[in-house]
């Protein structure tokens, strides 16, 4: 598989090992006999908070038979009590890894450049790749197979609709990103879709109608409004929105097997209508879940490498 020590977007990977990702995750769900982590020390260094991020790795890596600390922002202080540089040569002599929850992707490039040990990314502002293993993993779980299925999310291109456009388009899956103008999906990482798209036959466009967009999806995905450190844009982005949530009468636009995710948080009465949740095509708790298993496969993917 891939030799890089990290992983940091789904544009690193060559685009055949986003479907072996894919299918380790699948492989940790029934194998619990795994210590590829023994005697590793991993240190999970947040500037943002988290639920599902946080307890999936603590869990996955004492399953994998590891150990991990956690900082959070007020313990280290990245580029304000110390610089990344200082934080990522420090921890280099002591822990086996790092994954990393930033403000800003260049953090994760500093850390990278700077260590010898792997550095995951947890969330950035530009992309969240573990999430899109896991959602691809369960929309396989769910649909058999993701060459050709068409993928839709509908709202702002941010973070997530950016892995999972780059993940979608390694695997043969059509994607449709819908949303206003002006919040499309970064130019540099929308290009290298296309040109992963280009080698698997998937489809990407952008149609700002969303309910022209979801006529016979297979998968309709939404997330937030408004991300962590946009809280500025709250009100403004509520009103660019306000078109785009995902309720009953959207999902009826797509096939009638289609499926409902977001990656949570949730805020009903925004991205969704209350009870979307738990809609009877919504999977967003086996998505949930699949955090742990598509991470450890990464875990596995990586230390493997590394031992």
């Amino acid at each position: 598989m891939h030799n890089n020590k990290d992983f940091l977007s789904i544009a690193d990977l060559p685009i055949g090992y986003v479907s072996d990702l894919i299918d380790l995750g699948c492989l940790s769900k029934t194998n619990s006999n795994q210590t590829i982590l023994n005697k590793k020390n991993l240190v999970l260094l947040f500037e943002k908070p988290s639920l599902r991020t946080r307890v999936s790795f603590e869990i996955g890596i004492r399953q994998l038979g590891g150990e991990c600390i956690y900082l959070n922002k007020e313990d280290v202080g990245m580029n304000t009590r110390e610089s990344a540089y200082d934080i990522a040569n420090v921890l280099n002599r002591w822990a086996d890894g790092i994954i990393a929850r930033v403000f800003e992707h260049s953090t994760l490039i500093t850390l990278s450049k700077n260590t010898r040990i792997p550095i995951i990314n947890a969330l950035s502002d530009q992309e969240h790749p573990c999430q899109a293993i896991a959602d691809l993993m369960t929309i396989k779980e769910h649909k058999g197979s993701l060459q050709g299925l068409k993928v839709v999310f509908v709202g702002d291109g941010n973070n997530v609709a950016t892995s999972l456009s780059l993940g979608c388009a390694s695997v043969g899956a059509d994607f449709i990103l819908s949303c206003p103008t002006g919040y499309e999906i970064q130019d540099d990482h929308w290009l290298e879709a296309k040109r992963r798209a280009d080698v698997t036959g998937a489809q990407l466009n952008i149609i700002n109608d969303p309910k022209l967009a979801v006529s016979n999806a297979d998968v309709v995905y939404t997330d937030v409004w408004v991300s962590m450190g946009q809280e500025d844009e709250t009100k403004n982005r509520i009103e660019e929105f306000g078109r785009y949530q995902v309720n009953p009468e959207l999902m009826s636009l797509a096939n009638q097997d289609a499926i409902f995710m977001h990656d949570m948080p949730a805020h009903e009465n925004e991205e969704i209508s209350v009870g979307m949740l738990n809609h009877p095509q919504s999977v967003v708790f086996d998505q949930a879940e699949n955090r742990l298993h598509g991470q450890k496969g990464i875990l596995s993917h990586i230390f493997t490498k590394s031992n």
